[in-house]
């Protein structure tokens, strides 16, 4: 059975899958949902107030139907022994001859609320109870007809999807067994059979990766040996201000070492919030140019590329080293000087963003790549950059790469994620940091805060007001925009301050503008977007504020805190949210490493063998399950290394995932 065999589809709709990564009856089996609609248990309608959610009554009046300006509105009213309920329908005109008086019905849909008032707005008609799917959209294909399509395609699971796993692994550890997995995946019979198919399929996914990632021991790709002489990393820590801490002593050497290795370094250094990474990455650059060769150093925006550029032209520049800074809006004739330094190595560090990756750079003697904030780029993204180091020939060595994330993860699950990457934690604060107090803050103590954070501006210092839009949205009539914001306190709250607006999609010197006024404290308080998530440093900003709060994981707001707290001065972190429950973590610690663990938790461990790097790593994982799932696989993999009984099953799985990542054209995620 082919896709084309499935009842309804003809060539237009086959065209609509293809635009979707759906060209095989398995492909489509694999498009798992992305949530599941709970259409059997029945809330009485005295307390459906929360969306979604399923009632059971009795139409009491007869359906009405009204038209304005063309759209359709239909509205009627359901009872039960509880209460009543409002129905309301748009553009479903159809639903006048549905809702017979007298006739007992279920509904599932959303409950809108608007002043102690409530209505059921556009409510499906439930007439088989169950977990029913729900999809991510597919352009021309209702999702009805795309439920059927999968219902249809499962009748031939026998002949697409046949068992990877061995029987004895499968029972070794659990698993259903692949076909009954997908069948309980897209319909489910209970929870607990969801969880447990869920489990499989996630399972498996993780340990494809895990066997890549062993695939790939051994490979280790050739690389210039520097030659560093043992003295030289505590030279480079005698030109700076600052004593290191011994966590950034001890990494500094282990980078050290991997640059005198003729095997190419790769290495994760990973730490909180102001432990003192960028310095790190500035001690290798020395030793790169002490030994005759360039680094490249690339960061996620221009604002945060820009910065380690005036860094590096304070703290590397007087040591000898000529930097330069290349990004999409270098002007023309700043960008050929800038790729004739590079080409002819008188530019010995550059600075930059996905620029440094375009056509037309070359390096004279490329020996680092450092990529900042690695988890905010693709993996062939980062790949390409270390590309722009190697020669023609087969067996040239290539640059060393270095990985810096700000973004904290659970030491044991940073060893399954990265794989051969060797890890670096820089598990040390600087001296004198103090701990960012942060506290939830109900919509009746915002004027409370207000006073607040006017007060610490008349003590001179500064803020920030984080909001996730930049604009108003229809579809988000409760999230408040930076644009909005910023018209409505600079005529109230904050009226007679000096206040700044920026934004990720702002034009290059309207921002930088906007960022270098705060930094001088010309401005007192900044609203953004997540655009200062990285990169800012303005030692004088004490408060951050954090509009819609529940709208960010929690990594990212851990990100956005640590904006402030970096100078001497007590600071303080607002979480503006009517519903806090997942914020309280924040409140209860300023351990990074704790938040990410909670985060992971909360919203899954990413697509591990793609090049999608958040959010779940499949598509329906149960939350709270993904660490122990990882943890789990990881010890399946030793395990299946270090038995002797269980040599024929690794060898299978090892084919299957040499296979797997073949056929997808994915790779492991080691830079």
């Amino acid at each position: 059975m082919n896709l084309s065999d499935l009842k309804g589809v003809g060539p237009n709709r086959l065209e609509h899958l293809r635009a979707m990564g759906i060209s095989s009856l398995r492909d489509l089996l694999y498009f798992l949902p992305v949530r599941y609609e709970d259409q059997q248990t029945v809330t009485p309608v005295r307390d459906a107030w929360n969306s979604p959610v399923m009632i059971r009554g009795t139409v009491t009046e007869k359906p009405k139907i009204a038209y304005f300006h063309g759209i359709s509105r239909v509205t009627a009213r359901i009872e039960d022994e509880t209460g009543k309920m409002p129905l309301c329908w748009f553009n479903e005109p159809w639903m006048v001859q549905q809702l017979p008086v007298g006739q007992e019905i279920m509904l599932y849909g959303k409950i809108q609320v608007r002043e102690k008032n409530r209505q059921m707005m556009n409510p499906k008609l439930v007439t088989e109870p169950g977990w029913t799917p729900a999809y991510r959209a597919v352009p021309g294909i209702p999702g009805k007809t795309l439920r059927g399509m999968i219902r249809e395609a499962l009748s031939a699971i026998g002949e697409v999807c046949p068992e990877t796993l061995p029987k004895a692994f499968r029972e070794r550890y659990r698993l259903q067994d692949r076909q009954e997995a997908l069948r309980q995946a897209h319909f489910p019979e209970s929870p607990e059979k969801l969880k447990e198919a869920l489990r499989r399929l996630q399972f498996e996914q993780v340990l494809m990766y895990l066997a890549g990632v062993a695939l790939q021991k051994g490979e280790s790709q050739p690389g210039w040996a520097f030659g560093i002489p043992p003295e030289l990393p505590e030279t480079f820590w005698e030109t700076q201000p600052f004593p290191p801490t011994g966590a950034q002593r001890r990494v500094l050497r282990e980078i050290a070492g991997d640059l005198n290795r003729e095997t190419a370094m790769s290495r994760l250094v990973q730490g909180d919030v102001g432990c003192g990474k960028t310095v790190l990455a500035f001690g290798a650059i020395f030793l790169a140019q002490r030994s005759g060769f360039q680094s490249a150093m690339m960061a996620p925006t221009e604002i945060l590329a820009r910065q380690h550029y005036e860094n590096a032209k304070t703290q590397l520049e007087p040591l000898g080293i000529s930097c330069r800074l290349l990004t999409g809006s270098t002007k023309a004739k700043e960008r050929r000087e800038t790729l004739r330094a590079l080409a002819d190595g008188s530019c010995q560090a550059v600075f930059g963003t996905h620029a440094l990756i375009s056509e037309g750079v070359t390096y004279r003697h490329l020996g680092l790549v450092i990529t900042d904030e690695q988890h905010r780029f693709g993996v062939r993204q980062r790949s390409r950059l270390q590309e722009k180091g190697i020669s023609q020939t087969d067996e040239a060595p290539v640059p060393h790469v270095l990985v810096m994330s700000a973004t904290p993860i659970p030491r044991t699950l940073a060893l399954i994620l990265y794989g051969d990457l060797d890890l670096s934690v820089v598990d040390e604060m600087p001296p004198g940091r103090q701990a960012v107090k942060t506290r939830l803050v109900p919509p009746e103590k915002r004027e409370g805060m207000y006073r607040f954070l006017r007060e610490r501006i008349a003590q001179g210092q500064q803020a920030y007001i984080v909001c996730p839009l930049v604009e108003d949205s229809e579809a988000l009539d409760q999230v408040r925009s930076a644009k909005n914001v910023y018209e409505e306190l600079t005529q109230k709250e904050l009226k007679g301050l000096r206040v700044g607006l920026t934004w990720g999609q702002q034009k290059s010197e309207e921002k930088a503008e906007t960022l270098r006024a705060f930094a001088a404290g010309e401005t007192d308080v900044l609203i953004a977007t997540t655009v200062i998530e990285v990169g800012v440093n303005v030692p004088n900003a004490t408060v951050m504020i954090i509009e819609n709060a529940e709208r960010f994981g929690l990594s990212q707001l851990h990100q956005l805190r640590g904006r402030v707290g970096r100078g001497k001065l007590e600071s303080w972190c607002f979480l503006l949210s009517e519903s806090g429950n997942k914020l309280r973590i924040l409140c209860e610690t300023g351990d990074g490493f704790e938040v990410a663990r909670k985060d992971l938790e909360q919203r899954g461990p990413g697509d591990l063998t793609g090049t999608r790097q958040s959010g779940e790593a499949m598509p329906g994982l149960l939350a709270g399950s993904g660490i122990l799932l990882l943890d789990e696989a990881a010890q399946a993999v030793r395990d299946l290394e270090k038995d002797p009984a269980l040599e024929r099953e690794w060898a299978q799985i090892r084919r299957l995932a040499a296979d797997y990542f073949q056929e997808n054209d994915l790779r492991v995620a080691r830079n």
